[in-house]
């Protein structure tokens, strides 16, 4: 069900649909300031290229030769090219309110740097494009649903037709690479998990709760959750062997913990700061929280995510 209400500044609109065991995540359309800014270059497949810088125009040929269809559009939107098979329209609209709304915000609260190389963030319209043109373009196939993101492809691989929060969620990772590379992956994931479902919060991006939550209390519930200690040690095999995803939901609503005290952006700071000192992030956890006793911290931790409930805050178009 969908439930609307006020909170603060928030202009939002969300959305989540159960198909086939496929969650739609959605951040976006944001704030009224996010269409106030000048739309990005649109090129469609036959058309004469628009580019704001030289690297883009030499990237947009090359990519153009390698384009599916006629059916694709290309945009830039640094640092991005955009390329969709859903009406130009609709990819602008992709590469304004979601690509670009999103970047500004992380960029504002999170991340200095932008990614080294050009990156292409493909959007395919649904699970059938998404499947074959992952096929035909990189020789893949995909293995997840939703969409993902290769550094060794330099590229952001969707399927647009499952929402735009996993999207989100993907930009994430590029900005970490470039700004905290030696990034554990349970804050990775936490963070562009914690934007899987986000709005405008007084023109900061804010994530809400979401699908994730159920089989997170769950979890709770019969024991099955990591210790902080323990979850923030995880090298990239023993997080990602997580069949049923408990480490991610764990790592999002604690990084949403720390959004809601109001320490999120401070933690992600003192953490990359002595992060050759504290490469888990422990310590810094434990700073920012002021606590050294994170058993009864979690303890505490466990009690307010079970009292949480997916709860959207929507703006309609």
């Amino acid at each position: 069900m969908i439930k609307i209400f006020q909170l603060l500044r928030v202009r939002v609109f969300v959305l989540l649909a159960f198909s086939s065991l496929v969650f739609i995540n959605q951040c976006g359309p944001f704030s009224a300031k996010s269409h106030d800014q000048p739309a990005p270059a649109v090129i469609a497949a036959t058309s004469q290229e628009i580019s704001t810088d030289a690297r883009f125009d030499s990237h947009i040929a090359e990519l153009k030769k390698r384009l599916p269809s006629k059916e694709f559009t290309v945009i830039t939107q640094p640092p991005f090219v955009v390329i969709g098979d859903e009406p130009a329209t609709v990819v602008n609209e992709h590469a304004v309110t979601t690509i670009k709304w999103a970047v500004d915000r992380l960029k504002q609260d999170f991340f200095t740097k932008d990614p080294k190389y050009i990156l292409d963030i493909w959007l395919f319209k649904d699970a059938v494009s998404y499947q074959k043109h992952t096929r035909i373009l990189f020789g893949e196939e995909p293995t997840t649903p939703y969409g993902y993101y290769s550094s060794t492809l330099k590229a952001l691989i969707m399927n647009i037709g499952t929402g735009g929060g996993t999207l989100v969620h993907e930009i994430v990772h590029p900005f970490m690479e470039a700004n905290f590379p030696a990034c554990p992956p349970w804050f990775n994931e936490g963070l562009g998990s914690l934007y899987e479902q986000c709005g405008d919060v007084n023109g900061h991006i804010y994530g809400f709760s979401n699908w994730r939550l159920p089989g997170l209390q769950q979890a709770i519930k019969q024991g099955n959750t990591s210790s902080f200690k323990n979850l923030t040690a995880m090298d990239s095999n023993a997080f990602y062997s997580d069949g049923k995803g408990i480490n991610y939901s764990e790592s999002r609503y604690l990084c949403y913990y720390l959004q809601e005290k109001g320490l999120l952006v401070k933690f992600y700071q003192e953490f990359q700061t002595h992060q050759k000192e504290d490469p888990s992030g422990y310590k810094s956890l434990q700073k920012v929280l002021g606590t050294s006793n994170m058993d009864v911290f979690q303890k505490r931790w466990a009690k307010y995510v079970l009292a949480l409930k997916q709860d959207f805050e929507l703006r309609p178009l």
